[in-house]
């Protein structure tokens, strides 16, 4: 079991191995050409805090940045094949990294959400209206690796052989028509679109519920290549991946309540339609 500080999958994004390596990279080749940070700067077009931070793996460069170190130190595409293995993971919280990873992989999903729409059902203005709501305010970069990161990992809904996909979802979280009626509406038929798909069970779980197995708050399971169930589970500033067979064990008889418990698909297209008619 790995745990990190962070929530929401792709919360505070920190340093991380690949971005230390980065730098690390940017740092030797400098040394090679017998540069200075004062004297490396310029020469780039950023300044000498930007080239520490980014040496010392505590910034994501640019991509303008990563062309003219290429050109300036002459690095035989080095700096190039180091920037893209960073940016395969730009925008993801380190603590989510290696649930990402599973999850890229996973034969069968299982997500459980009653805070927001999971991230792989999510539009780009809901995504959007998300990450504004909650402060600190990110810069504009941030917000679009964030956003950009989210929507990336949704090509696992469509890529074949199909993963089987199962969420169950709290209707308030629609009903709270995050970033507004209008967001919602696109939301709602993005929902309903996903429903649709083959690999895709989507159910909700009703406002009122008396009998609710979920209390516990959000969670996610998967299967992997190799059949072997782990689990995700998060909350304010914190996220884990679980290995443990009777921790993992626990959560799917946890999730097999709850799909008993709520709406069935077919119904709960039935509510989706509702609710956006309500709008």
């Amino acid at each position: 079991m790995t745990a990190g500080k962070g929530s929401g999958g792709d919360d505070q994004v920190e340093p991380d191995p690949d971005l230390k390596n980065f730098g690390e990279t940017v740092k030797a080749f400098r040394k090679r050409v017998d540069l200075t940070q004062e004297q490396f700067a310029p020469k780039v077009g950023y300044s000498v805090q930007y080239v520490a931070s980014v040496e010392q793996g505590r910034r994501h460069p640019s991509v303008k940045f990563v062309n003219k170190s290429e050109e300036v130190l002459d690095a035989f595409g080095v700096l190039h094949i180091a920037a893209k293995q960073m940016t395969r993971r730009r925008g993801l919280a380190s603590w989510f990294r290696r649930w990402a990873e599973l999850e890229a992989e996973a034969i069968a999903l299982d997500t459980y959400e009653c805070r927001s729409v999971p991230g792989l059902l999510q539009t780009e203005a809901y995504a959007r209206a998300q990450i504004e709501n909650v402060p600190p305010r990110l810069t504009t970069e941030e917000a679009e690796d964030r956003i950009t990161q989210r929507l990336a990992r949704q090509k696992v809904l469509t890529r074949t052989p199909y993963t089987a996909f199962s969420f169950i979802i709290e209707q308030t979280v629609v009903e709270r028509q995050t970033g507004g009626a209008e967001i919602t509406r696109a939301l709602i038929d993005h929902l309903l679109a996903c429903a649709r798909l083959p690999n895709v069970d989507l159910q909700l779980m009703p406002t009122v519920s008396p009998e609710h197995a979920g209390t516990d708050g959000p969670f996610r399971l998967l299967e992997s290549t190799e059949h072997q169930w782990w689990a995700y589970s998060e909350g304010q500033k914190a996220g884990q991946v679980i290995s443990d067979p009777k921790a993992v064990s626990d959560l799917q008889q946890q999730y097999a309540k709850l799909r008993i418990q709520a709406l069935n698909p077919a119904d709960s297209v039935g509510l989706l339609m509702r609710l956006r008619g309500s709008l």
